[in-house]
């Protein structure tokens, strides 16, 4: 190994094999986009006009368009200049999206929570109709006619009465003295030409040839590359090394400890031992040479089998009081009948394709980081902090991702690589492997529920009791927090939507032995599965149909706060005063979804139909799941049907594609995902330990459906997850009578 021959994926795949046969796509591309690299506007005035830090208008008619979001397949790169451009009447041919570097001029660039659309559609609109406004004003006064006798249109201002029209890069030097508009009109959404109309991926063709640029893809000239041993258990740290054997790995240039651990952890470096080398490989085989003895510090007994004992008995004692509604202590009492159920579920990884990748070079200007992160910005305070620099001399540019569902947007990454460029004088690239994604992460939240029912003697649920036990998320910012917190019981909890007139929740105590962070849907994965599966046990317990007892739970058509309960609600990006929860809505979605899958159908034996529906960021999703019990015992999941109120939507394109790979993310965590520990270290390392669903697994169909509502947008990345294991469970009981309370289904032996 005296010379390493450095080439990129594709040209390995070039090297390594013919492309004979398969799969030819066609795919239209109207505009061009800049991936992972930010470019300046032109100078205003005659050369530019730049109404605002979304737009910048060229004298040769180029809108460019900043995307402020981070792309990781979900297609914001496209969706965000649907919007600008619809308002600003632009040729979409003549757009060029730019990704913006990480700046706080843009607002708030975390792109989790599906909040891109939802929480920014008008400041989107108003960035485009600002810049339209501008330039109708611009030509009327160039013409000396009235403003209103002007419109854009197609990229042109015309002025009707004359027949005088302009192109908008001819404009562009009429436009110096023309003020920003305070409030521009938006148009009519039946004038809409790219809102609500699906619309071909501006990054189809980088994405389909290979020309994308990832995280891990970054080069610089001279650059180092490491790869980092870290403590097994949590808050451990280095008690001592001998660097020897894997300095003398060819390729392999040095070796550093890396800082210790800190406590709170936040996004800093988890510490270890670095070794640097000319490449990736020389790196790894590097680091493997390494010999470490661990303190492994606090978490070093860490069993997660013991810990699971520990969460269910705490959810079955008294918690702390969340939210209370009329009596339930009255309502058990008066009963004619009780029924109560537990449900766990484990640990999750994150696990998105391309692990987390950070190159960054340090120099006396300060550090410039090329990474795939989702929140830029956090990137900057986390990179200054470790380096004890200004915010300001931290440059972040935002490659394509690779996948994130919220594992990153923690930069730890790309601070181990900014602490390694000054250290070492040269830019440095750290690439985190599979196992170190899988074993050192930010995990979902193990968690136990225990619900209890009071039911008159028609069934009614007259009283609802919910304990809910899970390590908070606060844990990662604050060692004392050590039970859930109220923005994460808002999360598919505060905002339950059954007509129950008395309803207690309460919470559980349990301590983090892991960094604790979020995935995509966050809490809404536990509590959905908890709810949705003990809604079709009552269900059964009453000989009722579960879609008509769903029904029944949500009761008369209302809007629901649940600020008004007194509930301690954190507002997880949800405005409930201005968007409450809508109950009509959501047996709306329930009556879709059962339509389109047949409901109520004839089933051979051994197969069956399971419903679930649940509303999370601003979104409710309905899911019906056909589930057979093969000969060997084992569970198929024949078909998935998903039906979306997201309110408007801007590219139903993206809609389906997101709900389609909710889905089988949805089903990959019911059916096979766990994290576990023994002795302080995570026990899965790759996807042989925590799979995903395979191509055999998968269902033959993934239908969805997009309800044509008028209404704010809502989310669409993330609600498409929580209904999907619930309604794979009832459709196991539905075919087999047997409850799947715990998650991952492979437990009981049927995967």
């Amino acid at each position: 190994m005296k010379d390493v021959l450095r080439i990129s994926r594709r040209d390995f795949l070039k090297r390594t094999g013919k492309v004979t046969g398969g799969m030819v796509l066609a795919v239209t591309v109207g505009a061009a986009c800049r991936p992972g690299e930010s470019i300046a506007p032109q100078a205003a005035g005659a050369e530019a006009v730049a109404p605002n830090v979304f737009v910048n208008i060229r004298n040769d008619g180029v809108v460019e368009i900043y995307c402020y979001r981070s792309e990781m397949g979900q297609g914001i790169r496209t969706g965000l200049p649907q919007v600008i451009a619809d308002e600003l009447e632009a040729d979409w041919d003549r757009i060029e999206v730019i990704q913006a570097l990480g700046d706080e001029k843009y607002g708030d660039q975390n792109t989790d929570g599906s909040t891109s659309i939802r929480a920014h559609f008008d400041i989107l609109r108003t960035a485009g109709a600002s810049a339209r406004e501008m330039l109708v004003a611009a030509a009327a006064a160039h013409w000396a006619v009235p403003v209103a006798e002007c419109v854009a249109r197609n990229h042109a201002v015309h002025h009707e009465a004359s027949g005088k029209s302009a192109d908008y890069g001819e404009l562009v030097q009429y436009t110096a003295d023309i003020e920003v508009p305070d409030a521009p009109a938006f148009k009519a959404p039946e004038n809409y030409r790219y809102i609500g109309k699906p619309m071909d991926l501006l990054d189809a063709r980088a994405l389909t040839t290979g020309t994308g640029v990832f995280g891990i893809d970054t080069v610089l000239p001279g650059m180092l590359y490491a790869s980092i041993e870290r403590c097994p258990s949590h808050g451990g740290a280095v008690k001592s090394f001998d660097p020897t054997a894997a300095k003398a790995v060819a390729g392999v240039l040095d070796v550093k400890q890396m800082p210790a651990p800190t406590s709170p952890p936040l996004f800093n470096p988890l510490g270890g031992i670095a070794v640097l080398a000319t490449n990736t490989w020389s790196a790894q085989q590097g680091r493997a040479a390494l010999s470490i003895e661990w303190d492994k510090g606090a978490n070093a007994a860490y069993d997660s089998e013991k810990y699971r004992e520990e969460l269910l008995a705490t959810a079955r004692n008294d918690g702390d009081l969340m939210l209370n509604r009329g009596d339930v202590a009255a309502a058990d009492e008066a009963a004619v009948n009780r029924h109560s159920a537990e449900y766990y579920a484990p640990h999750l990884a994150q696990a998105p394709m391309e692990p987390p990748a950070a190159l960054a070079n340090f120099s006396d200007e300060g550090c410039e980081v090329w990474t795939c992160t989702q929140n830029p910005q956090a990137t900057q305070d986390t990179v200054a902090g470790v380096l004890g620099i200004d915010k300001s001399k931290v440059k972040v540019h935002v490659t394509l991702l690779g996948g994130g569902f919220g594992r990153k947007s923690k930069p730890d990454f790309a601070a181990e690589a900014a602490w390694l460029s000054r250290e070492t004088g040269k830019p440095v690239k750290v690439t985190w492997t599979r196992e170190d994604d899988i074993r050192h992460g930010y995990y979902h939240a193990v968690s136990a529920q225990r619900i209890e029912a009071s039911l008159d003697d028609d069934s009614n649920v007259t009283g609802w009791l919910h304990r809910t036990v899970f390590p908070s998320i606060s844990s990662t910012f604050n060692p004392a927090a050590t039970g859930p917190s109220s923005g994460e019981l808002d999360l598919g909890l505060h905002d339950l939507p059954y007509d129950i007139p008395n309803l207690r929740i309460e919470a559980g105590d349990a301590p983090a032995h892991l960094r604790i962070g979020w995935l995509r849907s966050v809490c809404n994965v536990y509590h959905a599965f908890a709810i949705s599966s003990f809604a079709d046990e009552l269900a059964h317990l009453a000989d009722e149909d579960p879609h008509a007892y769903l029904t029944r739970l949500l009761g008369r058509d209302r809007k629901i706060n649940p600020n008004d309960d007194n509930a301690k609600y954190g507002n997880y990006g949800q405005d409930l005063d201005k968007h409450p929860i809508e109950t009509a809505r959501i047996k709306a979605v329930l009556d879709k979804v059962a339509e389109l899958s047949g409901w109520g159908r004839a089933m051979p034996q051994g197969r069956g139909l399971g419903i679930a529906v649940h509303r999370s960021f601003l979104s409710t999703v309905g899911t019906v799941a056909e589930v057979s019990r093969d000969a060997n015992g084992k569970m198929r999941v024949h078909e998935l049907w998903s039906v979306i109120d997201a309110g408007l939507v801007v590219n139903p394109d993206r809609v389906q594609s997101q709900l389609e790979g909710a889905g089988i993310f949805g089903m990959s965590i019911a059916m096979h995902g766990e994290i576990s520990a023994a002795n302080g270290a995570v026990v899965q390392g790759n996807f042989d330990t925590y799979p995903v669903v395979r191509m055999s697994e998968s269902p033959a169909k993934i239908n969805t459906y997009i309800m044509p509502v008028d209404a704010t947008p809502g989310g669409v990345g993330e609600p498409g997850v929580p209904p999907v294991a619930p309604a794979i469970a009832n459709a196991w009981f539905a075919a087999t009578g047997q409850r799947l309370r715990e998650m991952p289904f492979r437990k009981a032996g049927i995967v």
